[in-house]
């Protein structure tokens, strides 16, 4: 067991310093724009760099749990944990929020005046996600949830003039804080039935479970339900996926890249962090129902993506199947976290470089998308277009893309938990995605009356997309570095 250090919580404070040092500028020198781009993506390399630096400590060391409550042993109630886990969540959060920031730049950009709160509350976000992911202690996990959501709702209506962007800013408040309030009631019942709200030490979850026997569980169920529907709702798996659609249609495009990518690795982090690694002892409770859910959400996301005529909503219903293959990853238990890392990393990055192209056909404050708006993009800029069909041919599970290898790893693990039907039900489900997929591919390629008109992205958007096709790409035809590496990416 180490002492207190800095390192563990070395990702939040190097983000919180970042946010502060961009207010203070803007303070200084009159909201020059100019500077904040740097100091932004300086501390998201900064933040994926303590990632890295987390990873090396956790090799030489093995890691250990790190700030307890006041007046409460470190042993007993442990406030936050240094292990592989949070170390690759740190580095992905690190490097999706950079690529994130890149795609948002000409959004920072057109806001002008309220660029810096906007490019603040990016990096606030960040660090509430990675709190997720980080923290032992359910109430710490809240808190987590809760900063980046509330950042995430400001930057859902950033657009004050847009109606849609206040729309869905409501929308996305309404309904994501009744998913905080059933997860934070699902953690009052755990604690009622268990004692703890840690899920390691000695006062733990954990262990609670191997010395004590439960013989009447029901409040302890009902907390884990209401915890599994709250990350449900953050996480939009189906049934209580309703505000994705709206809120990544009407947000402006610039900001709904960071939205949907961060919140998918945190929150299966999270879920990962609780359910498998504290209450393990109940996989047998759990799992049925996240296999449930999972099936629900493959069949529906993939299914209503199908009719959909706007490019934004189909992203969200096909984030709502990709969090059904991610769920798939679970009812493994341990065995499936490393296909949950390697699936979710590389479509964070994807999901982003998809919207990062929205905010460059149809302009970073814009709305709606429609898939016509995207006719013969492969002549009207040829750069983008090909980068957005190796991107979808990496959602659609393509070979040769790293949707391929996590679908795979994920339908593997799953099958060897004895889910064969969960595996085959994500085998049709993909086999029938490769039509809305495909559907984007063949628009981007079909010719249009304005092929003429030529579409210029910004470096920096341009940088976004390079980098999300090349992730795509790479992991697609070489996976096995990351695997061996999300291989070691587990909880203590």
């Amino acid at each position: 067991m180490q002492n207190a250090a800095l390192l563990p919580v070395a990702f939040e404070v190097v983000l919180l310093v970042g946010a502060l040092l961009i207010i203070l500028v803007a303070v200084v020198f009159e909201r020059k724009l100019r500077y904040w781009g740097p100091i932004a993506g300086v501390t998201f390399l900064a933040a994926a760099g303590v990632g890295l630096l987390q990873w090396r400590d956790v090799a030489e060391t093995g890691g250990g749990l790190f700030f307890s409550a006041q007046n409460e042993s470190l042993v007993l109630s442990p406030m936050v944990v240094m292990d592989g886990f949070s170390a690759f969540a740190a580095i992905v959060l690190g490097l999706v929020g950079l690529v994130a920031l890149l795609g948002a730049w000409d959004l920072v950009a057109s806001v002008r005046q309220r660029s810096v709160e906007f490019v603040a509350l990016m990096l606030l976000a960040v660090a509430g996600l990675h709190m997720m992911t980080a923290t032992p202690n359910l109430v710490v996990i809240f808190i987590g949830l809760e900063t980046a959501s509330i950042s995430f709702y400001i930057l859902a209506g950033f657009i004050r003039r847009s109606k849609t962007s206040e729309e869905s800013a409501m929308k996305y408040f309404l309904l994501g804080s009744l998913g905080s309030a059933m997860f934070l009631y699902g953690v009052a019942l755990t604690f009622a039935a268990t004692g703890s709200l840690s899920i390691y030490g000695e006062n733990s979850i954990r262990n609670f479970f191997s010395v004590e026997i439960i013989t009447e569980p029901g409040i302890l169920l009902a907390g884990l339900a209401l915890m599994l529907v709250g990350l449900f709702f953050k996480v939009s798996a189906a049934p209580f996926h309703q505000w994705a659609p709206d809120v990544y249609q009407g947000a402006p495009s610039g900001a709904v890249g960071l939205m949907a990518a961060g919140v998918k690795v945190a929150g299966f982090a999270a879920l990962a962090r609780i359910f498998i690694s504290g209450f393990g002892a109940y996989i047998d409770t759990w799992a049925p129902i996240v296999a449930v859910i999972a099936a629900l959400s493959m069949i529906v996301g993939t299914t209503v993506a199908l009719v959909q005529t706007d490019f934004k909503r189909l992203l969200a219903y096909s984030g709502v199947a990709h969090a059904g293959y991610l769920l798939t990853t679970m009812v493994a238990g341990v065995e499936g976290i490393p296909a949950m890392w390697f699936y979710v990393s590389t479509y964070a990055f994807m999901i982003v470089g998809a919207f990062t192209v929205v905010s460059i056909v149809r302009g970073p404050t814009s709305g709606n998308a429609p898939i016509g708006s995207f006719k013969g993009l492969a002549k009207r800029s040829p750069e983008t277009g090909w980068l957005l069909a190796i991107i979808m041919l990496g959602m659609s599970g393509m070979p040769f893309f790293a949707g391929f290898i996590g679908k795979v790893f994920a339908f593997v693990v799953a099958g060897e938990a004895d889910y064969l039907w969960l595996v085959m039900v994500g085998t049709l489900t993909t086999v029938v995605g490769f039509a809305f997929y495909l559907r984007v591919v063949s628009t981007i390629f079909s010719s249009a009356e304005d092929d003429d008109e030529r579409i210029e992205p910004s470096m920096s958007a341009r940088f976004a997309v390079v980098i999300s096709a090349v992730v795509t790409v790479v992991f697609g035809i070489v996976p096995w570095p990351l695997l061996d590496v999300v291989r070691d990416a587990l909880p203590l």
